[in-house]
């Protein structure tokens, strides 16, 4: 198994593990690799900025964040590069690990939510699986350079924006095509 990015890692030992005590961080993260979706994604390399408060509570460390990023991708109907800023707040238990165990000695029945608990490694957190959450669930699944976008011309591939208003193309049926060839200029017969 890869080894996770050290990037996303926080070390919390500033923050006293007492009840009520607060410590705010501002981060610049350089993504090692894209954060996002096929058509659009945070590319690697480039930086989220995350407004960290870390709050000491008697389970763990609460974190309440706002993620800045600018996603780039393409525009699913015509191809065109498109940008979306994104701006998102996140908040997120980070579990002690002396209280993970207790809480594992304790029987607890259907407790399907301790998948997704996470959890301190000593004073580090890891955030990249909230933020990479975050983000990619403020993408859209197909994203617009404009509402009103047209998209493509099936038959041509031109954009629809750019071609002239009468733009057509001559639909021949695949099943009369032979007889075109039959279609010779022949004298009209009158009776």
């Amino acid at each position: 198994m890869p080894k996770l990015p050290e990037v996303y890692k926080l070390n919390t030992y500033e923050l006293p593990r007492r009840a009520g005590e607060m410590r705010e961080y501002e981060l610049d993260i350089e993504v090692p690799e894209k954060v996002g979706v096929e058509l659009i994604a945070v590319p690697a390399g480039d930086v989220i900025e995350v407004d960290a408060r870390l709050e000491s509570v008697t389970e763990g460390v609460l974190l309440s964040a706002e993620i800045f990023a600018v996603a780039k991708g393409q525009c699913g109907r015509c191809l065109d590069p498109v940008e979306l800023v994104i701006e998102k707040r996140i908040q997120e238990l980070f579990l002690y690990e002396q209280k993970v165990e207790r809480k594992k000695r304790t029987p607890v029945l259907d407790d399907l939510d301790s998948e997704d608990e996470l959890l301190m490694e000593g004073d580090v957190m890891d955030l990249e699986s909230p933020i990479r959450d975050a983000i990619v669930l403020a993408l859209p699944n197909n994203p617009l350079c404009s509402d009103e976008c047209a998209g493509l011309c099936p038959n041509c591939g031109g954009k629809w924006a750019e071609l002239p208003e009468n733009h057509a193309h001559e639909v021949i049926d695949a099943r009369w095509a032979g007889l075109a060839a039959l279609a010779i200029d022949e004298p009209d017969f009158k009776n």
